[in-house]
């Protein structure tokens, strides 16, 4: 089996397509539409680096699944992406199987190319409240590669919001095991409308927790935090400031490490 991209349309219509056996370049004039959707065949699960748009950048993914389905956005949903992306009548889309020497130290979260419904592709991001269900405020703005901090809202400032709720709950999941050593928190900053967390607690998927303190910061905020074997870490027991603001909020999210042996 070769790999593969395809675009369709919204009643299954084949746009433009490629497939190859190694690095496949979908480099193809024609207008995204409502409903279209950006299709990806892998000859064998494993690790690939992709590529949705030339204005997103690429996703160094594990692939569990051969076949990923990526929703081209459009409106209130594309607010979290450089506005550029998607539009036009020349578009590149790309996949290829990554090389040896990008599977090395390095963070293990970031996924420009995550979604809600994704599946079999990682790391992904989920939680259990954005502020009304909006796209500037979903769990995968935490990691999209992108720290506007200093702002809220539509991109480059797209976050992780909480809509207020004290056990709001972030979740990243890896897909496979990894080892780490490094956790890298970007809050957002937008003074005086928010506020900060000055405590969270880390859980990972080997049952430890790490309770790590938290500042009023526009800087990363580093923790040595050590595990081996983990396929998930989930952030939560969040505790405000206390500050007149109800808006805390996570910018972005970096685990540094290698995959488990």
């Amino acid at each position: 089996m070769e790999n593969r991209i395809y675009i369709t349309d919204q009643s299954g219509y084949v746009k433009a397509g490629l497939s190859g056996a190694d690095e496949v370049i979908l480099a193809w004039k024609g207008e995204y539409a409502e409903g279209d959707v950006i299709h990806m065949e892998f000859a064998e699960p494993g690790f690939y680096v992709i590529r949705v748009d030339d204005c997103v950048d690429d996703s160094l993914v594990y692939i569990t699944q051969t076949h990923l389905r990526y929703n081209v956005l459009f409106d209130e949903k594309k607010k979290a992406h450089n506005p550029k992306a998607f539009t036009g009548e020349r578009h590149y889309v790309a996949l290829r199987p990554a090389r040896p020497w990008e599977l090395g130290y390095r963070n293990l979260a970031k996924n420009p190319a995550d979604q809600h419904d994704v599946e079999g592709c990682y790391p992904h991001a989920s939680a259990n409240v954005e502020t009304r269900g909006e796209s500037v405020f979903a769990a995968r703005n935490a990691i999209d590669g992108i720290m506007g901090v200093r702002s809220h809202g539509r991109w480059p400032y797209s976050s992780w919001g909480i809509n207020r709720q004290d056990d709001a709950e972030f979740t990243l999941d890896f897909g496979r095991p990894v080892d780490f050593d490094t956790i890298v928190l970007y809050t957002r900053a937008d003074f005086p409308h928010d506020n900060w967390w000055v405590e969270g607690t880390l859980t990972f998927s080997d049952g430890t927790t790490e309770v790590i303190p938290l500042t009023k910061s526009y800087d990363p905020q580093s923790f040595a935090i050590a595990r081996k074997g983990i396929t998930w870490l989930k952030l939560g027991n969040l505790i405000k400031a206390d500050d007149p603001s109800p808006f805390p909020a996570l910018t972005q999210i970096e685990v540094y490490g290698t995959d488990s042996k």
